[in-house]
C-alpha cells in the first residue's frame, strides 16, 4: 500500500518591501509549526532586490538576534523562478551549470509576504496566471486593503466608522480648510505600507513637510490622519469553514509605553509594548467590535485571514484603522495570539489557512 503524498506548500518570504525582516520571522515561526508529518516545504526567499531562491528550510536564521533582523540574500541559494503557465504548477530552478531543474509539483503557496510586492495583490496575481492555489487574500482585496485610503472608502461605504483623514496623493500638500477639518495631532503615514514604518505624530503644523518627506520615501501616496484618542483593539478574522461566514477571534489590546505609538521597534524590538487578551471591553462593545471586524473582513471581498484593528473610545465610540491581508506570524504578532487565545493554536491555525487555500482554488469565486 503506497504512502499518501505529503501537501507541498510553497512558503514565500522576505520580498522587496520595507517589512523584508519580518516576513523573514514570520516564515521562520510557520516553518517551525508545519508538521513534517504532513506537509512538504518549499521554502522560497525573495531579496530585497526581487530576486528569487531557493532557502533553508531551518527556522533559526529566520529570528531576530540582537536586534537584527534576519534578510535573504542571493547567496542563500539557488535562484528559483515561478512559470505563469498553469500547466506546468510549480517552480523552476535555475542552475548556472545545469541549466532550469523542475521541482516537484507545488500544491499550495503560503506568501507570507507583508507590504508591497507581496500583500498588494502582486504575487497574488502572478499566483492566479500559474494556477496555483495561494493563503490569503485575492488580488483585488489584498490591493484594496493595502491601500488605507481605499480601505477607508470601501468599509465607510458600508456604514463602518473611520476617523477624518486627507489624501495627499504625489506632489499635493494639505490644504488649510483641510488642517482646519483634521485639526492637532495627525499621523502622517504612507498610504501604502505596513508595520508603522513611515509613519510620524504631528502635533504642530510645522513639522508637516518633514513628515510628509520621510512618508514618501516609501509611498509618494500619503494618508493625513486626526488622532482619535483611544484604546488600540485588534482581531482576528478567518475565513469561514467551508465557505460559511467570517469569524472572529477574542479581541487583543495593545499597551505602549516609552513610545508616543505602536511604532516598529515597540512592535518587534524593544519589549515595550503588551496586551491584554481578551481585551477588557463590555460585553457588547467587542461583540460590535467582532462585527465590523468581520463586515470590513466581506466589504472588501477578502479571503482566508486578516487582522482587523481599531480605536476604541472612552464612550466606546469604535473607528476603524486598517485591515492587513497577511499579519505578522512572528511568535510575539497578534494575530496568531488572538485565535491561540480563541482556541485554534499556531500549528492548527496554519494548517486551516493552508486547507481553506486549498478548497478555494484559483480563478473567480
Amino acid at each position: 500500500m503506497s504512502t499518501p503524498r505529503k501537501t507541498r506548500v510553497a512558503l514565500v518570504f522576505g520580498g522587496r518591501s520595507t517589512e523584508h525582516g519580518i516576513s523573514c520571522v514570520s516564515a521562520g515561526s510557520i516553518l517551525s509549526a508545519l508538521s513534517p508529518d504532513e506537509y512538504e516545504v518549499v521554502p522560497v526567499g525573495i531579496t530585497r532586490a526581487g530576486r528569487w531562491v531557493l532557502a533553508s528550510a531551518d527556522p533559526a536564521p529566520l529570528a531576530i538576534a540582537n536586534r537584527r533582523l534576519p534578510e535573504i540574500t542571493a547567496a542563500a541559494g539557488s535562484a528559483v523562478v515561478l512559470p505563469t503557465d498553469p500547466t506546468a504548477n510549480g517552480l523552476l530552478v535555475l542552475d548556472p551549470t545545469a541549466g532550469a531543474t523542475a521541482l516537484a509539483d507545488v500544491d499550495v503557496v503560503f506568501p507570507v509576504l507583508h507590504g508591497a510586492y507581496g500583500e498588494d495583490g502582486t504575487i497574488q496575481g502572478l499566483l492566479e496566471m500559474a494556477g496555483i492555489p495561494y493563503v490569503g487574500a485575492n488580488v483585488f482585496a489584498s490591493a484594496a486593503a493595502m491601500d488605507k485610503e481605499f480601505t477607508k472608502k470601501l468599509a465607510a461605504a458600508e456604514g463602518i466608522p473611520v476617523g477624518p483623514y486627507a489624501v495627499l496623493r504625489a506632489g499635493a500638500s494639505l490644504s488649510q480648510a483641510d488642517k482646519e477639518r483634521l485639526g492637532l495631532p495627525v499621523f502622517v503615514k504612507p498610504s501604502r505600507a505596513g508595520s508603522s514604518h513611515g509613519i510620524t505624530k504631528v502635533s504642530d503644523w510645522a513639522e508637516l513637510d518633514a513628515a510628509v518627506a520621510t512618508a514618501r520615501q516609501i509611498d509618494p501616496k500619503v494618508l493625513i490622519e486626526a488622532a482619535v484618542v483611544g484604546r488600540e483593539i485588534e482581531c482576528g478574522v478567518l475565513e469561514g469553514e467551508a465557505g460559511g461566514a467570517p469569524e472572529a477571534s477574542l479581541l487583543a489590546e495593545i499597551h505602549v509605553s516609552d513610545h508616543e505609538f505602536y511604532d516598529f521597534e515597540a512592535k518587534y524590538l524593544d519589549g515595550s509594548s503588551s496586551y491584554d487578551i481578551p481585551a477588557d471591553l463590555p460585553l457588547e462593545v467587542s461583540r460590535k467590535v467582532q462585527e465590523y471586524a468581520c463586515r470590513t473582513f466581506t466589504a472588501l471581498d477578502c479571503a482566508g485571514l486578516g487582522r482587523v484593528d481599531f480605536f476604541v473610545t472612552a464612550d466606546h465610540q469604535i473607528y476603524l484603522n486598517e485591515i492587513n491581508t497577511m499579519p505578522g506570524f512572528t511568535p510575539t504578532s497578534m494575530f496568531p495570539l488572538m485565535w491561540a487565545a480563541t482556541g485554534l493554536e499556531y500549528p492548527k491555525l496554519v494548517d486551516r489557512l493552508i486547507r481553506t487555500a486549498l478548497r478555494r482554488g484559483t480563478g473567480l469565486h
